[in-house]
């Protein structure tokens, strides 16, 4: 109550003597927040330090367009980076300011950032408000749905088709495999929404504090204000309506039966993350979910909508991409491991601990690539597709990486690296069936 007086004496005030000085580490955690901080921007040092980012303060499409480039500055300028700019009060009120961010050292080390805001109080937040490019557009995009992973989706659909050409099983039929991409990218675009909106609403984004490590938590993009939690369970609803149009259109091609492949992923990209059944913080499950559905459910799925045939030859040929895929997400989970227990989604990466889990990376590695020369060795690939395992090399050194950066910044290269490798071994095997 006594802060709620003080901020609006604040406002009233005519004075432009008050300074906002708020530090951070170089992930974005506030660390300290003076007392003009709190009356500039409605909240107690108590709500804010080691609990919240400095992203709180600004709109969204400013720190996707510009708050790189302002951190950038500073760290190149001994006397920092000053712009204007628009900030956020805790209210949802907007107001223009000048702000100088400097880059804050320690023994020679770069330890995290000072930002220091003045209130223009006669000028319109509008008037300061940084523009928003067509890319920065863009970027909000990928960012809501977390495109980048549909690699996860389009490679195991691809090579599918591809490998049931080579064997017979299907003739090309570009309508129907236009359907089952667009239907597989969509469930996949629905699983992504679910699951960003099921962490906000159960409070894990909240908890977690490393904003600014590799992937951590999700897409962000209700916290940045990118998009509201109703408007994100309507686009991922939308997406999932999309898939089930997708699959009914092949359906009436006589493949009825392609209905179990949809539930099952339908079943599984809600409830991954979704209540009552939670099931990725029921100690393995989720990762089992994720492996099959990326893999054997998908090839399989894909090839009975391209031929209406139920192929165990293609279930077994999707194992490679499921593991891939399940390795993706374990490396994800890094992280966001601490916050993840603290809300109860005790996946295999918590249950494990950090340490184990990076052995579990190499495991994965090993056990994506000995499935493709089994794969080889029972006459389901032919040797062409062994091409693919020349990204073992690349999942081996990504693997000592994990192992020996499993609590690190570094450790971002092998979240980004992870991704390369699906889609390295998937096209090099797509282009060792189809010319070799």
């Amino acid at each position: 109550m006594k802060l709620n007086k003080e901020i609006k004496r604040y406002l009233m005030s005519e004075s432009d003597d008050v300074t906002s000085v708020i530090t951070c580490d170089i992930e974005g955690r506030i660390e300290t927040f003076n007392k003009s901080a709190e009356i500039m921007f409605g909240y107690t040092a108590n709500e804010i330090i080691g609990k919240k980012r400095v992203s709180l303060f600004s709109p969204g499409m400013v720190v996707l367009g510009h708050v790189a480039k302002w951190l950038k500055e500073a760290r190149k300028n001994r006397e920092g980076y000053s712009t204007k700019t628009t900030f956020i009060r805790k209210d949802g009120t907007q107001f223009a300011a000048e702000f100088t961010c400097t880059a804050t050292m320690k023994n020679g080390m770069h330890i995290g950032y000072c930002g220091r805001t003045k209130e223009l109080k006669n000028v319109s937040p509008m008037d300061t408000m940084p523009k928003t490019s067509l890319l920065t557009r863009f970027i909000s995009i990928v960012a809501i749905t977390r495109l980048p992973f549909l690699s996860a989706t389009w490679i195991p659909i691809i090579a599918s088709v591809v490998w049931g050409l080579q064997k017979g099983l299907i003739e090309m039929d570009w309508l129907t495999f236009g359907l089952v991409f667009m239907g597989g990218s969509f469930l996949h675009l629905a699983a992504n929404t679910y699951n960003d909106y099921f962490d906000w609403t159960s409070g894990t984004d909240q908890i977690n504090n490393d904003y600014f490590l590799q992937l951590s938590g999700g897409s962000r993009a209700i916290e940045l204000g990118l998009i509201t939690e109703k408007q994100l369970f309507r686009l991922a609803t939308s997406f999932l309506a999309l898939a089930g149009l997708s699959g009914i259109v092949i359906m009436l091609d006589n493949k009825v039966e392609l209905l179990y492949y949809g539930l099952a992923g339908a079943f599984s990209g809600y409830f991954y993350m979704g209540y009552p059944l939670r099931l990725v913080a029921r100690k393995g499950i989720g990762e089992l979910l994720i492996g099959l559905n990326y893999g054997p459910l998908m090839t399989m799925g894909a090839i009975y909508a391209m031929s209406g045939i139920h192929s165990w030859e293609a279930f077994l040929f999707g194992i490679p991409f499921g593991i891939l895929t399940t390795a993706i997400l374990w490396i994800n989970q890094f992280p966001d491991s601490k916050s993840d227990e603290i809300a109860g989604k005790h996946h295999l990466v918590v249950v494990l601990g950090l340490e184990k889990s990076s052995w579990g990376y190499l495991i994965l590695m090993l056990a994506a690539f000995s499935s493709i020369y089994a794969l080889f060795e029972y006459n389901i690939v032919e040797e062409g597709a062994l091409l693919s395992l020349l990204g073992l090399p690349v999942a081996l050194y990504y693997s000592y990486q994990v192992i020996n950066s499993y609590n690190t910044r570094e450790l971002a290269g092998a979240n980004w690296g992870t991704i390369g490798i699906h889609a390295l071994t998937g096209t090099l095997l797509i282009i060792g069936i189809e010319y070799i």
